[in-house]
């Protein structure tokens, strides 16, 4: 994989950026989130998340999965689902498809409000873990500020911030953003100014970041 120009040359003497845009309805951003979790010790970068909500039309209470989906559509899903099942083996991690569709803008709020603190990964797995492996609806308010109980984080503070034109405001800003730099779907990482689409294997993304690195640091 070819990584074209990186940053500014007044921008080296930093770590490496890299932004990732996702949303926690996302199974390839899941697999993103923990890849590049696995590749951190590997590489000095600076990983930015910003949420970039996909279906802010589905509702807060959520949509059993196979009253929305098609029915003609199951071998499809099935196949993606293989994929995407061996792609988190192969991180290390397990996932299976979620039995609600739900609206992901508190769970995002939350996290907005928890990267002030720097404390936004460890709710970000545990969000991450609650949709997909424990079939919990995160489109729940309640559920988010408990979730953020069990990742360390006040949550009456969550509970609040759910609730704020504060972090309502971030997640405008986050998709004006995502809408500037040409954003249509998630995941998206910014490799420094290099834009790359989609969930990358662990060996790919590996490549991708010591491509990156190397030219960052010359």
């Amino acid at each position: 994989v070819t990584v074209g120009p990186i940053l500014a040359q007044e921008d080296r003497a930093m770590a490496l950026k890299v932004v990732m845009f996702s949303d926690y309805i996302c199974p390839f951003c899941y697999v993103g989130f923990e890849t590049m979790r696995r590749l951190k010790p590997e590489f000095d970068f600076q990983l930015e998340w910003r949420g970039f909500q996909i279906h802010p039309d589905w509702p807060a209470e959520g949509i059993p999965a196979d009253k929305l989906r098609e029915a003609g559509d199951a071998a499809a899903r099935k196949a993606t689902w293989e994929r995407i099942t061996a792609m988190a083996d192969a991180v290390g991690f397990s996932m299976k498809p979620p039995a609600v569709l739900t609206n992901s803008r508190a769970a995002l709020a939350a996290t907005e409000f928890a990267r002030e603190s720097g404390r936004d990964e460890a709710l970000e797995e545990r969000i991450y873990r609650a949709y997909f492996n424990d079939g919990e609806n995160i489109g729940d308010a309640s559920v988010v500020t408990r979730l953020a109980r069990e990742a360390g984080i006040d949550a009456s503070e969550v509970a609040g911030a759910i609730k704020s034109p504060k972090y309502e405001m971030r997640l405008k800003n986050n998709s004006l953003a995502a809408n500037q730099r040409g954003v249509s779907g998630v995941p998206t990482f910014f490799i420094g100014e290099y834009p790359l689409v989609g969930a990358q294997n662990l060996d790919a993304m590996r490549a991708i970041l010591k491509r990156a690195t190397e030219r960052f640091a010359s």
